[in-house]
């Protein structure tokens, strides 16, 4: 079964930093008619200097409408596969390899490969933060903001697997009323928020609404006022009469919220630990050096096996009918 291997290296390493990386990076992307995609996760400049903002939907969407020549994702492994997937012919980069994903690596292919022969009346639905190969073995992907609408379309005498977070298959399945079987996979991001210290920030802003990823554990689900995906939390901190928020996802989030919503407090939730646990350690390890010598070297590039990428794409193609 096909798995990833990340490259231990510096993409910057031996390489002169322009004085001005902002115009370097966009003659670079004029010179190979790129397209920068970049989720909200990602740093604060990365976000600023992108083409397109978006969670793992938009940006799938996005990548298969593109006419660039060239993919730059600033994202993690499993979005630039997924561009990859749906662009063969086109050069995708990653700025830098080692930026995986925990919840991905949660689940490994060969692993799932026993679970599912072990259930093989059931449909497989996977989040889309997971590996080529798992794509590969399903029926459908979801993300987070069309799970609900793609599971409740399934028959209801159709059992499901769910794969790999755990924690958005049980909200789906609070959602739906259905039964599915669970893999037992986690984001070590949204595992790490406390939910007593979340209740404390609560107490210290009372007129804070709590809104929080599905990702999230149910005891800190539970104190949320709304629930949603990135950019449905983003949609609802715009559309909201409250003024204060307490952000329960990862927190480079903010800087769009902030940025459309300029009149607004947002709080990020603590993680368990005095510590920056809270924020994606992989999401980080893109920077805009590494971004601007991704692109002037043309490496790292993501590149599938044939067969796994044909796999792989059908169940992608399938979300993309259903969430239309």
């Amino acid at each position: 079964m096909f798995t990833t291997a990340f490259l231990e290296r510096d993409a910057t390493a031996g390489n002169q930093v322009p004085d001005n990386l902002y115009e370097a990076i966009a003659a670079l992307k004029k010179e190979l008619n790129a397209v920068i995609l970049a989720h909200y996760y990602q740093e604060s400049e990365i976000q600023d200097i992108a083409d397109y903002i978006g969670d793992s939907l938009e940006l799938s969407r996005r990548a298969a409408n593109t006419d660039a020549d060239v993919i730059v994702f600033a994202g993690v492994h499993f979005m630039a596969e997924t561009a990859k997937i749906l662009n063969p012919d086109k050069l995708v980069l990653l700025p830098d390899l080692n930026a995986g994903c925990s919840l991905a690596d949660t689940c490994p292919p060969d692993a799932f490969a026993e679970f599912k022969a072990a259930h093989p009346d059931h449909k497989v639905i996977s989040y889309i933060n997971c590996s080529a190969g798992i794509k590969a073995m399903s029926d459908i992907i979801c993300t987070s903001s069309n799970a609900v609408k793609i599971v409740s379309q399934i028959p209801k005498d159709q059992p499901i697997i769910f794969a790999p977070d755990r924690n958005l298959g049980r909200y789906v399945m609070e959602q739906t009323g259905r039964d599915l079987v669970l893999w037992q996979g986690s984001c070590l991001v949204h595992e790490n928020f406390s939910e007593k210290k979340i209740v404390q920030l609560k107490i210290q802003h009372p007129e804070a609404e709590i809104i929080a990823h599905p990702e999230c554990e149910a005891p800190v689900l539970r104190h949320a006022n709304y629930i949603g995906s990135t950019t449905a939390l983003l949609k609802y901190a715009q559309a909201s009469s409250s003024s204060t928020f307490i952000i329960v996802t990862e927190p480079g989030i903010i800087h769009q919220m902030s940025k459309q919503a300029n009149d607004k407090t947002f709080i990020p939730a603590p993680p368990t630990s005095n510590c920056a646990c809270n924020e994606c350690p992989y999401m980080r390890l893109n920077t805009l050096e590494k971004l601007y010598f991704c692109m002037k070297n043309r490496s790292p590039e993501i590149t599938l096996p044939e067969d796994i990428r044909i796999a792989a794409l059908r169940p992608i193609q399938r979300m993309l009918e259903m969430s239309a």
